[in-house]
């Protein structure tokens, strides 16, 4: 099921990783300190380096990441240090399938599902999602946002539309609201999502 993305290895092998801060994403601290999910089974798709994934398990999370770069998750295995977290990692491919050890009570992603340029693609990625999301599960993801001042550089920009477009007919969005990427200055949106239980209904209009 694993299929080798070269040139996001190749960003790992080279070291040009400006979306690794070393330190936990202040939006995902936020929202577990707020009480907002509870630790529960964890999925973190496009984990790197395992920052994030390793401070929810330490906050007694189950945590699962994964991602497509082998040279990421070994580097994640090594920040573990053999500490006795319940924490692991693995190389998966995530918009081919979700991994088989859901459902999931809880699913992170800080700007993975923004990265596919085509509308196929993120519908695929939002549907996988649902596909692994426990009953009354959540999905947070911090995606980069058209909000904001023009830039050369940082995360890609997706517009509210594109979002909601990928999103809305596998999930629920529960929140969509503009955030900032701390130290990045670069606007993302906050989108959170859960587990339908009943279909999207079709937009109306009056007569």
């Amino acid at each position: 099921m694993v299929m080798p993305h070269p040139s996001w290895n190749e960003s790992y092998a080279s070291g040009q990783l400006p979306w690794d801060t070393g330190q936990p994403e202040p939006l995902l601290v936020e929202f577990v300190t707020s009480g907002a999910v509870t630790p529960g089974l964890t999925l973190e798709i496009g984990v790197g380096t395992g920052t994030n994934a390793i401070w929810l398990a330490e906050r007694g999370f189950n945590v699962l990441g994964v991602d497509v770069a082998p040279l990421a998750v070994e580097r994640a295995h090594a920040k573990m240090k053999g500490r006795a977290l319940r924490c692991r990692f693995a190389e998966w491919d995530f918009l081919k399938a979700p991994p088989p050890d859901g459902p999931f009570q809880f699913v992170f992603d800080r700007g993975c599902f923004h990265v596919f340029d085509e509308p196929g693609e993120r519908q695929r990625f939002a549907a996988h999602v649902a596909a692994t999301l426990a009953p009354g599960g959540l999905w947070l993801s911090l995606i980069g946002s058209t909000e904001g001042l023009p830039r050369e550089v940082g995360p890609p920009r997706r517009s509210a539309r594109e979002v909601t477009l990928a999103i809305e007919p596998a999930l629920e969005i529960v929140e969509l609201r503009s955030a900032e990427f701390r130290g990045d200055n670069a606007k993302v949106w906050f989108c959170l999502s859960r587990q339908r239980t009943i279909p999207a209904q079709p937009s109306t209009r009056h007569s």
